[in-house]
């Protein structure tokens, strides 16, 4: 694109909105970014509701491309695999990755986010301004209309062109759907279940308590604990649990021996690591887990949603911001095609984009199915052994559909899916077919994996589930 359009506003200075401001702002255009929390640089904003962060391939690429790939390697715990925690106290290690150089990292979101910001504020084109609220968007002036938190002042600023990556409760999406200027498909679901943030301390010693590079699970059906290994040697704990159904629900956990008792009778060695339980669940907010889909994500030629404004989804793929961060770099590739204009560049990006934005939203449900419920499962753990015996001894052969996603950069979220939820299904019904089990020869499995994969896959064309 020829580039006369040179001043751009962000709204929102989270992960996505300081990596678009960083790239766009290495590209050569004029920069402002407003975002309406203080700045966690300076202020810890996290207030319970910050879901640990599991960095993967996905999310690394878009490092590569702002040249901070060894930077956040150091902000990085590797995790090998899931460390499943039976109710007996009992742990088996699930690998995700047949391949020994495949696995995913624990990142401290508020040290990622600090990073991404300096980088992005050394820029002498880029600026960013905290404690500023966005109230709405005009689209037809281009322009936005801001608040200060403290005095109340409100201020109008312009651009060329508005980009929001302020999350699930984006003003700019609230401005699409409340101005009725154009056709705006929306959609908001909330899952059953909501969650919160618990906390594992570091021992006396200041050493782990636990396996430290693992992602820990207790999974338990309908419910689960999970746990994510800090620098600091703490490990942030996330119970997701239901708000009304269960014999332990959000709703009627409201005393101190409800919350001992649930978590004796649950998760009794998570519960022996975690003597600030209580505090901890009191002290932090529930909060809820939803999907947003919505089109289209740009009007005009001069408004774009990026991120979780444009996709939000639930975490159980460790996928989000990965997902919110391969948005930039698919936004920079379609810069780097040379469009005539904005308009142009926003339908490109969108056509482009949203096919994987929607699969990845829907493999996080799935995803939170399996978490919680199938990985405890023998038929589960049985194909996970024969997965991982596959992509040991065929590692450019076969990828399980969680290698697709997570560690198969270049392919889109919509390919992996369709290929791994088939190679699944040939899987699962050929062991409960008693075709194979993890005695037959691997040779053999392969083989038959790939000749019924290709199978499903076929049907599913012809049934056009594609």
């Amino acid at each position: 694109m020829k580039e006369k359009k040179q001043n751009i506003i962000i709204i929102g200075a989270g992960l996505c909105g300081s990596l678009l401001a960083l790239r766009l702002g290495q590209r050569g255009y004029n920069v402002t970014v407003y975002e309406m929390r203080p700045d966690l640089r300076k202020t810890d904003i996290s207030a319970g509701r910050s879901i640990n962060l599991a960095f993967s391939d996905r999310g690394n690429k878009a490092m590569k491309m702002v040249g901070l790939e060894a930077e956040v390697k150091e902000l990085c715990i590797p995790m090998n695999g899931r460390m499943l925690h039976d109710k007996d106290g009992n742990t088996l290690l699930s690998n995700y990755s047949g391949r020994d150089y495949e696995f995913i990292n624990s990142i401290s979101r508020q040290d990622l986010n600090a990073l991404l910001l300096n980088e992005a504020e050394s820029l002498s084109n880029v600026a960013i301004h905290f404690s500023k609220k966005c109230l709405g968007v005009d689209f037809e002036s281009t322009t936005a209309t801001f608040e200060h938190h403290d005095s109340k002042e409100k201020f109008i600023e312009d651009a060329d062109c508005i980009i929001a990556t302020d999350g699930a409760g984006s003003a700019l999406r609230k401005s699409y759907y409340l101005e009725r200027k154009f056709l705006f498909s929306f959609s908001q679901n909330y899952l059953t279940h909501g969650y919160k943030e618990l906390a594992i301390l570091p021992a006396d010693d200041g050493s782990y308590k636990t396996y430290k590079n693992a992602l820990h699970i207790w999974p338990r059906g309908d419910f689960m604990v999970i746990a994510l290994p800090n620098l600091d040697a703490s490990f942030t704990v996330t119970l997701f649990l239901s708000y009304e159904e269960g014999a332990y629900n959000f709703n009627n956990l409201t005393t101190p021996e409800m919350v001992l008792e649930f978590f004796k009778k649950e998760f009794p060695d998570a519960m022996d690591l975690m003597p600030n339980l209580v505090e901890d669940f009191f002290r932090n907010p529930t909060a809820p887990l939803g999907t947003i889909k919505c089109s289209p994500w740009h009007y005009k030629g001069n408004t774009l949603l990026v991120g979780d404004s444009a996709h939000a989804i639930v975490p159980f793929y460790g996928q989000g911001m990965n997902a919110s961060f391969e948005d930039v770099v698919e936004f920079d590739k379609v810069l780097d095609m040379n469009l005539p204009n904005w308009e142009s560049v926003f339908k490109t990006y969108q056509a482009n984009r949203k096919p994987d934005t929607d699969a990845i939203a829907d493999l996080a449900i799935d995803n939170f199915h399996e978490m919680k419920d199938h990985v405890g499962k023998e038929l589960f753990q049985e194909k996970r052994k024969i997965e991982m015996a596959l992509e040991k001894k065929f590692p450019k052969d076969y990828s399980s559909k969680y290698s697709l996603v997570t560690f198969n950069e270049n392919i889109g979220y919509r390919e992996a899916m369709l290929r791994g939820r088939a190679q699944d299904k040939a899987i699962l019904n050929m062991l409960a077919d008693e075709e194979i089990s993890t005695e037959t020869d691997i040779d053999t499995i392969l083989q038959k994996v790939k000749t019924e994969t290709q199978k499903i896959l076929e049907d599913n064309e012809v049934a056009q589930l594609h």
